[in-house]
């Protein structure tokens, strides 16, 4: 069983969390956590690795039999087999969906703050990004439906976020709707990454767009995979559930020459992780939950001055240091002077550059060290 209290050395593990600083950093940036996989994927690996053979993959009919089964469970979201999409990352699945169906001029709209890959994405492509801003509110971030539609107007494709990075923002029912609803009236195609759509708080629901109605079915990407949750990213294995025809067509086409096929390992993975690792999943989410609700305490009680609003999903929070009027950036300050890496605002949005993301997936005490050298550094700016 596995202890997420226990601590776990990784450097030298050929890690690029715990390699991008120098040993006395403690990196809390990238979107890793520092638990083990559940021991019925390492066991699926070792299995695996039984069979020295070790060729290009294919995903196995059980995976796709487990997928759709998870999808009809979890959503009542009815999937066939010809309609999932094994892919390397999500992120080359939502550039090879760009590519695929839009030409260079196109628009296309993202919510910010987002994930840099997002973010940057349609200049990948000379694609026009337009920009929809989330915003802070008592209920948390909310979206302003009229400037959404505004710049829905001008773009060809939404790239999608939900549960939504860096916020940790779910989206309701009521606002896929809303926005499904305005696709619908500007044709508008939905590429959506759903990474996280495991990693929900205080009960919640994930609810697929592309389930909102037939017509969202006909116009959405659906990208996913087991990685963020089970902790599995560097397996390099993802999905896409592609409901219309003629846009899967296009976008295996779009795949031709560089974007390969699953890894062969992580196929294995995933399948584990779908079909026997759902005690580890609830262990762990109640684990990071507790850890979420520790940290936002911390920061009311240490740091009176830092905004959050507590994510409702995905292991991420997402810090307003802005009234701190630390120089040159919040993240730059807390490097220097707390020997702690956390992402930098302005990688999700020129606007957010006194933000840092944190990454609370992790043991507590790990959480709780990156906490005093935060204060630490604070304390030299007072």
């Amino acid at each position: 069983m596995t202890d997420f209290d226990a601590v776990h050395e990784r450097r030298g593990t050929g890690s690029s969390k715990w390699s991008k600083y120098p040993d006395d950093v403690l990196p809390m940036w990238v979107a890793d956590m520092d638990f083990p996989a559940a021991p019925e994927i390492v066991d699926a690996i070792r299995n695996r690795l039984e069979h020295p053979m070790l060729g290009y993959g294919v995903a196995r009919d059980e995976l796709r039999a487990q997928i759709i089964s998870d999808m009809q469970e979890k959503y009542g979201w009815t999937v066939s087999p010809d309609e999932i999409v094994f892919l390397p990352g999500v992120v080359p699945g939502f550039n090879m969906a760009l590519h695929a169906m839009l030409q260079p001029g196109d628009g296309v709209l993202v919510q910010t703050p987002v994930y840099r890959p997002i973010l940057e994405a349609p200049a990948n492509w000379n694609l026009v990004r337009h920009e929809a801003p989330l915003t802070p509110a008592a209920e948390g971030y909310v979206m302003d439906a009229g400037a959404f539609a505004a710049e829905l107007a001008k773009s060809k494709a939404l790239l999608f976020c939900n549960p939504q990075n860096p916020t940790g923002k779910v989206f309701t029912a009521d606002e896929l709707k809303t926005i499904t609803d305005l696709c619908r009236q500007n044709d508008t195609l939905i590429i959506s990454d759903e990474i996280h759509c495991d990693l929900l708080f205080d009960g919640r629901r994930h609810v697929p767009i592309a389930t909102l109605s037939q017509d969202a079915a006909n116009r959405t990407i659906t990208l996913m995979a087991a990685s963020k949750t089970y902790n599995i990213a560097g397996l390099k294995t993802a999905f896409a559930i592609i409901g219309n025809k003629a846009i899967r067509e296009k976008f295996n086409q779009a795949r031709l020459g560089m974007v390969d096929n699953a890894n062969i390992i992580g196929l294995e993975a995933t399948l584990a992780a779908f079909s026997k690792a759902g005690d580890w999943k609830t262990r762990m989410l109640a684990y990071i939950e507790a850890n979420r609700d520790f940290l936002s305490a911390e920061l009311a009680r240490r740091f009176p001055k830092i905004k959050l609003i507590p994510s409702e999903g995905t292991f991420l929070a997402w810090l307003d240091c802005t009234e701190l009027g630390l120089e040159p950036d919040a993240q730059s300050y807390f490097l220097e002077h707390g020997k702690v890496g956390f992402n930098a605002g302005s990688e999700f949005g020129a606007a957010y550059g006194n933000f840092v993301r944190i990454n609370f997936g992790c043991p507590r005490t790990l959480l709780e060290e990156g906490l005093s050298r935060m204060e630490r550094a604070i304390g030299r700016n007072t």
